[in-house]
C-alpha cells in the first residue's frame, strides 16, 4: 500500500518539464553505452510536494550510504522543503526524480547561481544501488545539463565520494568512472574529516593558549545566530572569496556575490530549516574583518554539526587565526547546545596543509574522500 500510494502521489503531483525522455536501448548518449532495462520517466519535484521531496531525499541518502556508509551527510526532506518553497536570491535549485513504473530509482539536483558564476551549473546525480548500470544516471545527467544549457550555462560542476581507504584520485570508483565517461575532469581531491563531540575543554584551552601569542594584534569575536549588521559587509568581503582563495586545484570558479540582502535571505531560510549557526571573526586593529569561521547545527539531523567555511585573508595569515576561530566556535557550540553523540564534519583539499594541521590538532580524523569535478561544454 505504501508503494502504491507513493506512485499515485508522484504521478499526480510531479510536473513534467517537457524535455525528451530516453527510451530503452538508447543508453547514456555520448558519455557511455550502458543498456537501459526499462523506460525512465524524469520529473521535476514541485515546491510544496512533500512526498516527492521525501522520495528524492531517500534516493540520494541510499546512494550516498552505499558509497561511504555512516559518513554520508545527505540533505533531509524537511530541509529540502524550505529550499524548494522559498529560494533565496543567490541560487536557484531544481530537484528531479527518475521513475521506473512509478517507482523512484534516480535523483538529480541542479543548482544555478543567480548573482555570480553565471556560466556555471552545479549538478548531482544519484541512482539506487540495485538500479545502477542501466543508463539511468546518464539520462538524469542529460536532463540537468540540457536545462542548464538552456539557461546559458556552459560550465558544469559535480562531486564524487568514495571510502577513505580508496585511491586519492578515486580511480576505479563508481562516481569517478561515471564522471570520466561523461567528460568531467578531476579538479581537486578532498578528505572528509570528522570530530566526535564534545571536545574536552582541556584540549580547547591548550589550543587557544598556544595560538594566543600569535594573534595578539587581533580581536576575536564569536556569537550564535545571524551576523550583526556592523560586521556583515566585512564578513561577506572575506567569505565570498572562499571559492577562489581556498585551494581549488584545476577547478575554475569566480568569487561569490557579497550582496547583503541576498545573504540575509539565506540566513532567514536557514532559520526556517531549523539550522543554528555559530560564527567567529578576527578583526584587525582598525576593526576590519580579516578571517571568519562558521559552524552549523541542524535540528532535523541529530548526527551532525557542519563546519562550513573557514578562511583567513592572505595578508593576515601566519597568526594562528584559523585555530583561534575554530576553538571559539566549538566552545560556543558546546556551551549552548547538547552535542553529545554528534560529529562535526568538514572537507579539506588534500593540498591544504595548514587547515589539515589545525583540524588534526582539534581531533578530526579522516573518514572518506571526495573530488570536485568539472566539464566545459563544447
Amino acid at each position: 500500500m505504501v508503494r502504491a500510494r507513493l506512485r499515485q502521489v508522484l504521478r499526480v503531483r510531479l510536473r513534467r518539464d517537457g524535455l525528451r525522455v530516453r527510451r530503452p536501448g538508447l543508453g547514456r548518449g555520448t558519455g557511455g553505452a550502458d543498456p537501459v532495462s526499462a523506460a525512465l520517466e524524469i520529473v521535476e519535484v514541485r515546491p510544496g510536494d512533500d512526498a516527492g521531496l521525501r522520495a528524492w531525499a531517500d534516493v540520494v541518502a541510499a546512494s550516498l550510504r552505499h558509497e561511504i556508509g555512516r559518513h554520508a551527510t545527505p540533505w533531509l526532506a524537511e530541509e529540502l522543503a524550505v529550499v524548494a518553497q522559498e529560494p533565496d536570491g543567490l541560487r536557484r535549485d531544481a530537484f528531479h526524480l527518475g521513475l521506473v513504473d512509478g517507482e523512484p530509482v534516480a535523483a538529480g539536483w541542479l543548482a544555478l547561481r543567480l548573482l555570480d558564476n553565471l556560466d556555471g551549473a552545479q549538478v548531482d546525480v544519484h541512482v539506487l544501488p540495485a538500479h545502477r548500470r542501466q543508463g539511468y544516471g546518464g539520462q538524469v545527467l542529460d536532463r540537468l545539463e540540457e536545462i542548464a544549457a538552456r539557461d546559458g550555462r556552459s560550465r558544469f560542476d559535480a562531486r564524487a565520494q568514495w571510502p577513505h581507504d580508496g585511491p586519492t584520485d578515486g580511480a576505479g570508483t563508481p562516481g569517478i568512472a561515471f564522471a570520466a565517461r561523461r567528460g568531467y575532469r578531476f579538479g581537486i581531491g578532498e578528505v572528509q574529516r570528522e570530530l566526535d563531540l564534545p571536545v574536552a575543554e582541556e584540549r580547547l584551552a591548550a589550543l587557544a593558549a598556544a595560538a594566543a601569542p600569535h594573534h595578539a594584534a587581533y580581536r576575536i569575536e564569536a556569537w550564535r545566530g545571524p551576523v550583526p549588521d556592523a560586521l556583515v559587509a566585512g564578513w561577506l568581503a572575506v567569505s565570498s572569496t572562499l571559492t577562489t582563495e581556498a585551494p581549488s586545484g584545476a577547478v575554475e570558479r569566480e568569487a561569490e556575490s557579497a550582496d547583503i540582502a541576498a545573504f540575509r535571505q539565506r540566513e532567514a531560510i536557514q532559520a526556517r530549516q531549523r539550522r543554528t549557526s555559530w560564527h567567529a571573526v578576527a578583526l584587525a586593529g582598525d576593526g576590519e574583518v580579516v578571517a571568519y569561521s562558521e559552524l552549523v547545527l541542524p535540528s532535523y539531523d541529530t548526527d551532525w554539526v557542519h563546519q562550513w567555511g573557514t578562511l583567513v585573508r592572505r595578508d593576515h595569515r601566519g597568526h594562528r587565526l584559523g585555530a583561534a576561530l575554530k576553538v571559539a566556535n566549538l566552545r560556543g557550540l558546546q556551551r549552548d547546545a547538547d552535542v553529545a553523540s554528534r560529529r562535526v564534519v568538514t572537507w579539506n583539499a588534500e593540498e591544504n596543509g595548514p587547515m589539515i594541521d589545525i583540524n588534526e590538532e582539534l581531533g578530526f580524523v579522516p573518514r572518506a574522500r571526495s573530488a570536485e569535478l568539472q566539464r566545459r561544454a563544447g
